[in-house]
């Protein structure tokens, strides 16, 4: 064997991604520190997600580990590459799909594909990209011509023409309808099933509970979570989650501390308008709460029931919902 093939053997035994103590700041008064201390290890062929609320350092993160910025400190390795030292290797071997990518619109698909695919020295041709996100029928087909749904899965396919190991895709189902999304996560999983990592950026906390084998939640420039779904999903203390309200004069009547002590409660959080518990066994709460409710003369308004998610670990962690990151 050969140095050259014992060098890229090399390279291939360490992990996708590794961040070091990373840090970026940008001067001002006071200094805006981004990025501070951060932590982060993504392995070979897994989906990992990256997820943040705005301002949470989540994109000068990404934008670090894909050599668009220079970190202030730390260590960044890119599939055991430093930009420093290896950029032209790493970008020959990485695909990056924006969240919004501006392509032109007088170009077909096949000619935009064609332009993309000159970047890169090797890779799979054009028509098996076309074929992978099913727009071999919209080959002659100019960008202006394709729906939504359409042109994320050619942003997609722009990235894929390289055959990168590693793919950035950022935001890939913002704004599409739900037959589109489900396509694309599709899409997603072939490649993954292909051994292709993926880093994955999403406000959809279901797209990252179908998607990503581990999850990373960064607020404040640090990482404050990781784990598989399921095992952030535990990390919020109950497998179910009860919501109820009371008529809206009686909201703030509810005591936090007599509902905790409900049977299998781990914890509960005012919204304002309703309670939410999150409890172990629903079947054990619920007609405990009803007693409660009804010792304390509270008019119930309405009670759900439902399995603890992802969004519901992101509103424990950092105090906001997803729902207020999407319009804000």
């Amino acid at each position: 064997m050969n140095h050259d093939q014992d060098e890229t053997d090399l390279y291939q035994q360490k992990p996708a991604i590794v961040c070091r103590d990373l840090r970026k700041s940008y001067p001002g008064k006071p200094v805006v520190e981004a990025v501070r201390g951060l932590n982060l290890q993504v392995n070979r062929g897994e989906c990992f997600g990256l997820l943040g609320p705005n301002g949470a350092g989540k994109t000068t993160t990404i934008e670090i580990i894909e050599g668009l910025l220079q970190p202030s400190s730390g260590d960044v390795e890119v599939l055991g590459r430093s930009w420093t030292r290896d950029g032209e290797a790493i970008r020959q071997r990485i695909g990056v799909t924006l969240q919004e990518t501006q392509l032109s619109d007088k170009l077909t698909v096949r000619e935009t594909l064609d332009l993309f695919r000159s970047f890169y020295r090797t890779g799979i041709t054009v028509d098996v990209a076309m074929k992978s996100v099913s727009l071999d029928e919209k080959k002659d087909a100019r960008i202006s011509q394709l729906s939504g749904g359409q042109k994320q899965r050619l942003a997609v396919a722009t990235a894929l023409v390289g055959d990168p190991e590693l793919l950035f895709l950022d935001e890939p189902t913002t704004g599409l309808d739900p037959t589109s999304r489900r396509q694309l996560w599709e899409i997603l999983r072939a490649i993954r099933d292909r051994g292709k990592t993926i880093l994955l950026t999403t406000h959809y906390m279901d797209e990252a509970e179908r998607l990503c084998d581990r999850v990373a939640i960064v607020d404040h420039g640090q990482v404050i979570a990781l784990g598989t779904p399921r095992e952030l999903i535990a990390s919020v203390g109950g497998d179910h989650i009860v919501e109820f309200s009371v008529v809206a004069e009686q909201h703030s009547r509810a005591d936090a501390f007599r509902l905790l002590a409900l049977a299998d409660v781990t914890s509960v959080r005012d919204e304002v308008d309703r309670w939410s518990l999150n409890s172990k066994m629903a079947h054990h709460t619920i007609p405990a709460l009803l007693s409660y409710l009804e010792a304390e003369n509270l008019a119930l308004a309405g009670l759900t029931t439902r399995q603890a998610s992802l969004e519901d670990v992101f509103v424990k962690l950092t105090g906001r919902n997803l729902k207020e990151e999407q319009t804000a």
